[in-house]
């Protein structure tokens, strides 16, 4: 099953997609589901949770703007509400939730910048985000929780349709959760256009000024 654990709604400060349409979208691209991540909120993957059914899985998470840059929450129900990356680490941890690192490396992004020990709190990073423009981004994070032993995830951070599924992780049983958990799982993916970054600059723009 192939679940693709970075995705962005219209209800992200970035997103453009309704959370009906990512689903059948996804789904028509043979994802069993996804991980709605929201900048700063989880109104997006509440919403798009309304559409899973029995052979589609959604998600519920939020990308968190921390004081050492973006963090990861997945299997969310209840807002992050601090900005200070330790709060929030235990914000996650208290709601039962997996930490991930997404596009650790990333020097165009609000990549986290972490130390040793902080990498030591989180359950797993990114080592293919579908929005890494450069390939060594993507390769130096797998190097890295190769080195460390820490867990791996892959997303496609999509914003538009035609990025959904870009990216992901393809597991052999029903339990992803406990899959993401003891790393028991595949990363895919292949990068995505250039274009959908500047799409993304033109929509936050427009949507500062209306």
């Amino acid at each position: 099953m192939k679940y693709d654990l970075h995705t962005h709604t219209k209800y992200s400060s970035d997103g453009f997609l309704n959370p009906e349409k990512i689903v059948k979208i996804a789904a028509k691209r043979g994802l069993s589901g996804i991980a709605v991540t929201d900048h700063d909120t989880i109104k997006g993957g509440l919403e798009t949770k309304k559409y899973e059914d029995e052979n589609f899985k959604v998600i519920i998470g939020c990308e968190v703007s921390t004081s050492k840059g973006e963090i990861i929450g997945l299997y969310l129900y209840d807002e992050i509400k601090s900005n200070d990356f330790y709060d929030v680490i235990d914000e996650i941890k208290a709601q039962d939730g997996i930490i991930v690192v997404p596009h650790p490396f990333d020097e165009w992004r609000n990549s986290a910048d972490l130390t040793n020990e902080d990498y030591k709190l989180v359950n797993s990073i990114e080592i293919f985000n579908s929005r890494c423009v450069e390939y060594k981004y993507n390769h130096n994070a797998e190097l890295f929780a190769k080195k460390n032993d820490i867990g791996t995830t892959g997303g496609s951070d999509a914003h538009f349709g035609n990025e959904i599924g870009n990216a992901g992780v393809i597991i052999e049983n029903d339990d992803i959760k406990k899959s993401i958990l003891k790393n028991d799982l595949q990363v895919y993916g292949k990068r995505s256009t250039p274009l959908n970054h500047v799409l993304t600059k033109i929509l936050k723009t427009k949507r500062k000024y209306l």
